[in-house]
């Protein structure tokens, strides 16, 4: 069974550190760990300076977005609906984790977050 994404990995949470701002995040990744990352909770973030990168939930993803919904295809893939000032469809991913990094990179690049 495949484990279910419940948060950014590691591209994504350095893509998203870019556009989003880092208290939107609820969780970092510790990077401190030789080669191993680890992904904690935000309640301690800035105890490591350096060694941290925000990381965002799959509710936090939900949380930037507005006027969305999260759907599925027949095949199981997920997207997500914006409707925020016009539709707009991410591209289809087998999580929705995936699906909400990709739309907020669309809005980013739109100007429209």
């Amino acid at each position: 069974m495949a484990a279910i994404k419940s948060y950014t990995d590691l591209p994504q949470s350095k893509k998203l550190a870019e556009i989003l701002p880092p208290a939107s995040a609820d969780m970092y990744w510790y990077l401190a760990t030789k080669g191993n990352p680890k992904a904690m909770f935000n309640e301690e973030y800035n105890k490591y300076g350096d060694f941290e990168l925000p990381c965002w939930s799959l509710a936090s993803l939900l949380g930037v977005l507005h006027d969305y919904t999260l759907q599925t295809n027949t095949d199981g893939k997920v997207f997500v609906v914006c409707e925020s000032k016009k539709t707009m469809v991410s591209g289809a991913y087998d999580n929705p984790v995936d699906a909400c990094v990709d739309m907020i990179e669309k809005l980013n690049e739109l100007k429209m977050l």
